[in-house]
Formats: structure tokens, C-alpha cells, sequence
């Protein structure tokens, strides 16, 4: 096949000098995610590389349109409808890396997909994302970013009674049941599985920062460096997930991103912080005097508000993720925002006003954080286009204001509706990606309501 242009802007050259610079790589993970945030792809060999960046690689379309379990979703209109055609994956320009601690030593590539006349296949999560940077950047408004990851290490087999049991230390197999937030010498025993997840990190150029012991037994949170492109931002995040998970199976534990695998204690966020630059790479959210917010900032915060509702089910698309909105558990369960507060879930952090942004916080780490993202956007676009002003800001426990005060859904089933009434979503989203996120939703909440879980025989086996 002859050479075709790329339309995501990739480059042969990028390709040629990469395999010069890792003669030692035999071979890459090309992998594009789904709407779930799954990567799905190939493994290729070495001299297979090239091509991809001459031709892009076909793939089916149906690969977008798969459930939590790898299977066709007929809803989504990307299977039978279109005959499972083709379309066309292409890498993403800087994303060509090495995997550190593999053997034989592997790369990897993230992709996007295309038709095949080199549109954006609008299914495709990242496109979603896109959609929404360049419709701020028509406004002259550049969005900066990045996200935080919480995830628990566990071990491999559940206890007797069938529950999740934190991971024994990789260090000496120590085992620590207690909470120990914040503790230093907690971080200790995992130190050779986190060096590892630096040093992966490193090599794919992801600046992983500050690590965290957090609010239950096995919880860790690694943070990212902020990204002025918000774009990059989610891959950074979507990249490091598979290399905790990959490392963390390296040392014998499993990584888990559930967002609430223990009833018992807090679950695991993907908090967002986003904050605005114009065309002079001026923060847009910082204030004149500190304290007192511009109404760009506010404006924002209002449309996060408005919003929010009708976006849940990108926030928190599974059954599990609903467990996690527990009072008192750092999972926000209604739209307020304040300063310096984490009981709400549109918090202005403390610190320099120069570096002033907005700490999204209802999402689970189970989001997809290219909807995510494309989701916030929306919602600060709509409060600015509509000036809508957040009301006052909650200074004390947001806990105490009850989802009743608000629209916004209390249970996975309702949140799916409301998204897949919501014109603002379909919007946010676009209209492909919209009808294929909530088909795969809807298919995936049939699935789990019928099926007779463990819970069913407890509570009515031998009482009904």
C-alpha cells in the first residue's frame, strides 16, 4: 500500500528515528481505547512499526463498540449496521514509547481511529476530547490540566468470605491492615513496586509525581504533572493506569481501579484539575485580588453546576461506581463548590493564585478521563456562554446537602436515563459518541440486573 497521508499528524520520521534510538525493542502494544477507557489494539512486531505510520492499520469499526466484556454492543449501530467495516487506526504523535520491565523489551503506541477518507471516527473517546479543546481554542481559551490517580494494590486471591484483602508489602510480605493515611513509612513496603512505576513512567515521558498512602488499607494515589494540554493530560493518565497494573502484576499484587472495591472504607477518585489560558497563555481564572473571584471562574464553576446531573453517568458509569457516594467518604454527593474544601465537588485548591484553577471531584478512577475531560469542558463552555452564576459557596460540610436539593441522579439506572435525555451531553460528547457511550451503558446495566449475585442468597435464600 502506498504511502497515505496521516490525519492525526503523525510522522514516518517520528517512527525511523525511534526504532534508530531502541535497536533493542522487538516489538509494540498498539493500543486505542474504548468507550469504557479499555485499551483495546494489537501487539505488532518491530518491523511491522513503520507501516503504521505510512498506512495507519485497519480495524475494525466494531472495536468501539464493545461492553465491559469484550462484547458487541448491536446498539451502538457499529456492528451489523455498518457490516463491521474497517476503519483506519493511526498513532498519536508523541506517543511512541518504550515500555520499561518488559521481556523481551517492548514499545507502545497509543492510536485514534479514522474512517477511511482520514474524518475522525466520532466514537472514538479522544476525538471526543478534541472536539472540545479546539471549540474553546475558537474562543481563544486553552484549557490546562491534569488528573490524579487513586487505586488500591491488593492480593491476587480474595479471603475466605470473598472480599478483597490489601496486598502484603513486596519489600519483606509485611501485612498492614490499618488506614494510615498520609504515612511515609506505609510507602516503604511497596517501594520496589513504585520505583518500577516511576522508572515505566519516566521512560514513556510521563512526569508521575507525589505518592500518597490514602484513606484505606492498600490505597495509594499517585498525582501528575500538570499538562497545558488537556489532551495529553488524559493520556498520561490512561498510560500510567496500564503501568501500575502491569508493574504491580510484575510484583505479584493486583492494581485495582474499581472505585469502591471495600465497603467498608473510602473508595478510589480520579479528581480533575482544569484551569483556562487565553491566547497569551494568561490564567484566565486568576483574580485581581486574591479571594475575589473573577466571573470567569465563576461562570465556570456555574456551568459545572448546571451540568452536572445530567453528565453522572460520565463520572460514574458502572454499578460499582455508585457505591462509592458515600456521606463522609470524600465522594461528593451533591453539585456545590468552595474554597479550600474537600466535601464539595467544585473545589478552588489553596495556594498561588497564578497557578488558580478548579479540582473536579465526582468522578470515579473507573472514568474514562477523555469523556471526562470532554465533559467538563462542556460544562464550563455552557456557565460561560450563559453566565451562570454558582450561587454561594459552601463553606462548611457539603456533606449535609442532600442530592434531594438538586437534580441529580441517586442511583447508575437513573443516570443513565438522564443521560440519554440530555441534549448538553450529546452535545459535550458529540451525537456518535453519546448514542454509543449510553448503548454500552444501557447493555451493561442489563447484564448486572440480571444477575443473581452472592448478596441475593445472603439476604432472601433461606427468609422469603
Amino acid at each position: 500500500m502506498t504511502d497515505i497521508h496521516s490525519p492525526s499528524g503523525s510522522t514516518v520520521a517520528e517512527a525511523e528515528a525511534f526504532l534508530d534510538a531502541h535497536p533493542e525493542i522487538e516489538a509494540f502494544d498498539i493500543v486505542l481505547h474504548d468507550a469504557n477507557g479499555i485499551g483495546r489494539g494489537k501487539i505488532i512486531r518491530r518491523h511491522e512499526l513503520l507501516s503504521i505510520y505510512k498506512s495507519g492499520r485497519h480495524m475494525p469499526i466494531s472495536i468501539l463498540g464493545l461492553d465491559i466484556c469484550g462484547e458487541d454492543v448491536h446498539e451502538t449501530g457499529l456492528i451489523w449496521d455498518q457490516g463491521d467495516g474497517d476503519r483506519r487506526a493511526w498513532p498519536i504523535p508523541g506517543t511512541l514509547v518504550p515500555l520499561a520491565g518488559t521481556t523481551p523489551p517492548r514499545g507502545e503506541v497509543l492510536m485514534s481511529l479514522y474512517n477511511l477518507d482520514g474524518t475522525p471516527m466520532t466514537s472514538d473517546p479522544r476525538h471526543a476530547l478534541k472536539r472540545q479543546v479546539d471549540a474553546l481554542a475558537a474562543e481563544g481559551l486553552h484549557p490546562a490540566g491534569a488528573f490524579e490517580l487513586e487505586f488500591f494494590l491488593l492480593e491476587n486471591e480474595r479471603d475466605a468470605n470473598g472480599k478483597m484483602v490489601p496486598a502484603r508489602d513486596v519489600l519483606d510480605r509485611r501485612r498492614n491492615s490499618k488506614t494510615d493515611v498520609y504515612s511515609v513509612d506505609q510507602l516503604h513496603g511497596m517501594l520496589p513496586l513504585f520505583n518500577d512505576i516511576y522508572a515505566g513512567a519516566k521512560a514513556a515521558g510521563i512526569k508521575a509525581e507525589t505518592l500518597i498512602s490514602e484513606f484505606a488499607p492498600g490505597q495509594y494515589e499517585l498525582t501528575l504533572h500538570y499538562r497545558t494540554d488537556v489532551l495529553q493530560a488524559a493520556d498520561d493518565l490512561m498510560r500510567l493506569k496500564r503501568l501500575v497494573r502491569m508493574h504491580a502484576r510484575l510484583h505479584g499484587v493486583t492494581a485495582c481501579f474499581m472505585a469502591k472495591p471495600n465497603e467498608d472504607y473510602a473508595g478510589s477518585g480520579m479528581h480533575f484539575h482544569v484551569s483556562l489560558m487565553d491566547d497569551a497563555g494568561t490564567n484566565v481564572f486568576v483574580e485581581a485580588v486574591e479571594g475575589q473571584w473573577n466571573d470567569t471562574i465563576r461562570h465556570a464553576i456555574g456551568g459545572l453546576k448546571a451540568t452536572m446531573g445530567e453528565s453522572m453517568l460520565v463520572f460514574a458509569p458502572h454499578a460499582n461506581s455508585w457505591r462509592r457516594f458515600a456521606s463522609q467518604s470524600y465522594a461528593p454527593v451533591s453539585p456545590s463548590w468552595g474554597v479550600n474544601n474537600r466535601s464539595v465537588a467544585l473545589r478552588i485548591p489553596a495556594g498561588d493564585i497564578r497557578a488558580r484553577r478548579i479540582e473536579h471531584r465526582p468522578s470515579g478512577v473507573d472514568a474514562n478521563p477523555y469523556l471526562v475531560a470532554a465533559t467538563v469542558l462542556a460544562g464550563i463552555r455552557h456557565g460561560l456562554k450563559n453566565r451562570i452564576d454558582p450561587g454561594p459557596e459552601t463553606t462548611g460540610n457539603a456533606y449535609a446537602e442532600t442530592t434531594e436539593q438538586f437534580d441529580i441522579p441517586v442511583d447508575w439506572r437513573s443516570a443513565i436515563e438522564a443521560a440519554k435525555r440530555s441534549e448538553f451531553l450529546k452535545d459535550a460528547l458529540g451525537p456518535d459518541m453519546h448514542r454509543t457511550f449510553t448503548a454500552i451503558l444501557s447493555a451493561e446495566y442489563g447484564r448486572v440486573a440480571r444477575t443473581v449475585s452472592e448478596v441475593d442468597f445472603d439476604l432472601y435464600l433461606h427468609t422469603v
